[in-house]
């Protein structure tokens, strides 16, 4: 699929309003840029220095200490290619690394080509921008004028900032959106090793754990290594055939529970400048992992229409019982109102007056039954 179809089918989504200051500050306009015969190494230490920027949260000027995640590659002004954590993941655990010194590998070799980009014409709705981020499983989504020149770029992190709906985060559970596909390590193991273990499950992090002696089948989440610590053990040029996890991972962990709402966990990451939390349960026996990414789940489209399925099971059974309503909204009239209200919520994140009332309509009706 073409670039300009992607842009059109995005336009296809939204309605015609032109981009809102929410949406332009969920744009970064900050982005490491490099030319395709950059050295794999010159891109590791670009990735691993710590930026500084001023951004506004709550209306009041904030500095904030950064490090890319991602470099994007430029030919004659135009983007090419992507270099991002992952792809610096893969190849340590390649054997390309082994052969070649980063210094002498241009990133032209390992950058992902071509890049999913999205025109700033077409980015009218951050659920399109979710929508990308899911169907391409990507996490960066570089911004384009109408020249196809680089504005900035979209991230999971970016989007959360612009994204603030505590009531909806509230309501759901870490549990609802975790995975429990963990990816687990030693303390023992060497970090190359890990390294490979995050090449070959396309995951982010290893799970560094210890063996329970007290509870059989327990695994105790001691640390953790990510994406990002792999970029940086590169960037000092660790031995990683050599440096064992227990030596370098992030410990001790901040753990949550399933039960947990996504609103502790979203409040949890940017307290501490984290893009994952561990989740632990029954003293280890059950190990899952909430990202950003997944937190951004709740804010998907699909997501939204398995709320209408679930009411429309609700309301289809309160019909049966349409006798005890008479004076009551029949229950058409109140699923319509649900439906536009979410169809409105989906399109500007918040709900009007009357949408709510909708809403709480629905819920009293569901609470008599």
């Amino acid at each position: 699929m073409n670039q300009q179809i992607v842009n059109q089918q995005i336009v296809n989504q939204q309605d015609s309003s032109s981009v809102t200051p929410s949406l332009e500050s969920a744009i970064n306009p900050q982005v490491l840029t490099v030319s395709p015969e950059t050295s794999i190494a010159n891109v590791i230490e670009k990735m691993s220095a710590v930026s500084q920027e001023v951004c506004a949260v709550d209306g009041q000027p904030s500095e904030t200490r950064r490090r890319a995640s991602c470099a994007i590659v430029l030919e004659n002004q135009k983007v090419i290619g992507i270099c991002t954590e992952r792809d610096i993941v893969r190849l340590t655990a390649s054997k390309l690394i082994l052969l070649r010194s980063p210094a002498d590998i241009p990133v032209r070799d390992i950058m992902t080509s071509p890049v999913k980009t999205l025109e700033k014409s077409a980015f009218r709705d951050i659920f399109a921008v979710l929508f990308l981020f899911r169907r391409y499983r990507i996490r960066h989504l570089p911004i384009v004028d109408d020249a196809q020149q680089l504005i900035g770029i979209v991230t999971p992190a970016s989007i959360r900032q612009v994204l603030r709906p505590a009531n909806l985060l509230k309501m759901r559970r870490v549990s609802d959106v975790m995975s429990q596909d963990v990816v687990k390590g030693l303390p023992t193991d060497v970090v190359m090793t890990l390294a490979k273990r995050m090449a070959d499950n396309r995951v982010s992090c290893v799970v560094i754990v210890e063996a329970d002696g007290e509870v059989a089948d327990a695994n105790n989440p001691v640390g953790i290594v990510t994406e990002r610590d792999i970029v940086q053990f590169q960037s000092l040029g660790l031995n990683l055939q050599k440096v064992t996890a227990q030596e370098v991972m992030s410990a001790p962990l901040f753990l949550l529970d399933p039960k947990d709402s996504l609103w502790a966990a979203h409040e949890a990451m940017k307290e501490r400048r984290v893009r994952r939390l561990v989740v632990s349960w029954n003293w280890g026996q059950g190990l899952g992992i909430v990202t950003q990414t997944s937190v951004l789940r709740v804010f998907d489209p699909i997501e939204m229409y398995g709320i209408i399925d679930s009411l429309q099971g609700t309301l289809d059974q309160l019909k049966t019982e349409d006798d005890k309503m008479r004076d009551e909204p029949s229950v058409e009239e109140v699923f319509d109102g649900v439906v536009s209200a979410i169809a409105a919520a989906q399109k500007h994140t918040q709900l009007t007056t009357l949408q709510k009332q909708k809403l709480q309509q629905a819920m009293q009706l569901m609470r008599q039954t």
